[in-house]
């Protein structure tokens, strides 16, 4: 998104306005998503080899070409990866973030014509193969010391993994950065809205990523909101943080609750009503937050979820021109809302 500094400079000055006004308030915050349908036909998303092959067909898979369109871009070294997660998939993970985040400083807009489309999205396949493969040499060359980072040894050596010769993943040639997640209502080729709220119904802070499920969340939006409360003047800290059984997190609930904060999360889905519990998912925390939702007071205030964020939601996706996101935008860097509710 070309403005997006500027729609995020926007969104503070909206919070700080609505703060002065009294509309800022911290009683209760609400965490909630919700998938939203990128400007792009799912149909359009396809792999490397028919990427490939729709290449050759236009006969534009030339070396020419390519480098018209890449320009200086080809040919650099890969930056250093240093994952803080141990295990394979915490470094793989580190060098996917790390790509992201270098798209999002691209900026580049999704090019209009058919044949550059291509190009940018076998592009875009080669570069996730490409830090997909430097981020396991990286682990690899990690485990090859021997010692973790703490100075102690390694145990067992980890499973043999090999990256694969092409790229596995797909694409989408329309919205390049939307993904297939999965919604209440199936899947959907978009991106999954995080928005948090307070009483007022007032908006605090917003991302949109495309990761599917809304599992590990919690601990980002709530330190989004804190951050942007404290941009515009407000230092009182929440009451409470309430969220549905997807934002189950120990670990971040435990981070929350150690400031002070209580937090009331389900342990169970609504969706399991009369299913069998999780196993695992007794005794502990599970039943003292059970426990905690079965008392009068704990009852009435989780009711406010609904009450709070879901309404905002529903507006959204009442509104065809707000529940489809325009591909304009060069990555998938989160992006804020505005404080009222409106998409930038």
């Amino acid at each position: 998104m070309r403005h997006q500094d500027a729609l995020g400079e926007l969104f503070g000055e909206v919070l700080a306005l609505c703060a002065d006004a009294g509309l800022a308030t911290v009683g209760v915050i609400a965490i909630d998503g919700t998938k939203v349908a990128a400007n792009a036909n799912r149909d359009r998303t396809i792999d490397y080899q028919q990427l490939a092959e729709r290449i050759v067909e236009a006969v534009i898979a030339t070396d020419a070409a390519e480098t018209a369109v890449l320009g200086e871009r080809r040919g650099e070294e890969l930056p250093e990866i240093v994952a803080s997660a141990e295990g394979r998939q915490g470094w793989l993970r580190a060098a996917r973030q790390r790509l992201d985040q270098e798209r999002a400083a691209r900026r580049e807009p999704i090019p209009r014509s058919r044949e550059r489309r291509l190009l940018d999205a076998k592009q875009r396949l080669e570069e996730e193969l490409a830090f997909e493969r430097h981020g396991n040499e990286s682990y690899e060359a990690y485990r090859a010391r021997g010692v973790m980072k703490n100075g102690r040894r390694f145990g067992s050596p980890p499973k043999p993994y090999t990256p694969p010769d092409t790229p596995a993943g797909k694409i989408n040639l329309t919205d390049p950065d939307s993904k297939l997640v999965h919604g209440m209502n199936g899947w959907v080729q978009g991106y999954n809205a995080q928005a948090v709220c307070n009483e007022q119904h007032l908006i605090l802070a917003a991302e949109v990523m495309t990761a599917s499920p809304d599992f590990g969340h919690l601990g980002p939006m709530f330190a989004a909101a804190r951050h942007e409360l404290a941009s515009a003047g407000v230092t009182d800290a929440p009451k409470v943080v309430v969220a549905d059984a997807g934002y189950w997190h120990l670990e971040q609930m435990n981070a929350i609750t150690g400031d002070g904060i209580p937090v009331l999360i389900p342990p169970d889905s609504s969706r399991r009503k009369n299913k069998p519990r999780r196993p695992g998912w007794d005794g502990g925390a599970y039943d003292f937050m059970r426990l905690v939702l079965s008392t009068e007071l704990g009852a009435a205030l989780y009711k406010q979820r609904g009450q709070l964020i879901e309404p905002i939601f529903r507006r959204h996706q009442t509104q065809p021109q707000v529940h489809q996101i325009p591909q304009t935008r060069p990555s998938r860097r989160p992006r804020r809302v505005a404080a009222d509710g409106r998409h930038p």
